[in-house]
């Protein structure tokens, strides 16, 4: 498996909306609001990468992965959109991700990964405090007057 950034020589766009699409399909019935997911398109990918530092797992030259991620804050680098194909997920393809967001939180002098995982997902909340995660808030999105997502947190090692 290779972790490469998805840079200016990406080219498989339609490639890496179909990975998002496929990875998240499970959660369609499940979550309340619906997923950002189903809002992207090759082009909004595509603008996302130039805006943030992506990630994609390869195996066998086959887009398995990814992940996004940006400081949005002075101590806190955001990781959002980890995806992995479902029948290879739990073969360390996004702990291997994770690990290449941490190597940018050591660049950016920041000390922790924060995300966010729908409320009803309890088993991205176990997958993730296996990562060494722990849920730090819950919030609503606009409109809800109940919890809809958690974030967690994961402190980074020192370089």
């Amino acid at each position: 498996m290779n972790i490469v950034q998805i840079d200016e020589s990406f080219e498989n766009w339609d490639g890496l909306l179909a990975l998002v699409q496929e990875a998240f399909d499970y959660m369609h019935t499940r979550i309340d609001p619906p997923s950002s997911a189903i809002k992207l398109t090759a082009d909004t990918l595509k603008s996302k990468a130039h805006e943030e530092i992506g990630y994609a797992a390869m195996i066998d030259g086959k887009l398995v992965g990814c992940l996004f991620c940006r400081q949005d804050a002075e101590d806190t680098l955001y990781v959002g959109k980890v995806a992995v194909l479902p029948n290879l997920q739990g073969q360390g393809i996004g702990r291997a991700m994770l690990k290449a967001a941490e190597g940018v939180a050591h660049a950016c002098g920041v000390e922790k990964l924060r995300l966010e995982t729908r409320i009803e997902l309890d088993n991205n909340h176990m997958r993730f405090e296996k990562w060494g995660f722990h849920k730090v808030a819950e919030k609503s999105h606009p409109g809800f007057d109940r919890v809809t997502y958690i974030q967690m947190e994961k402190t980074v090692a020192s370089a």
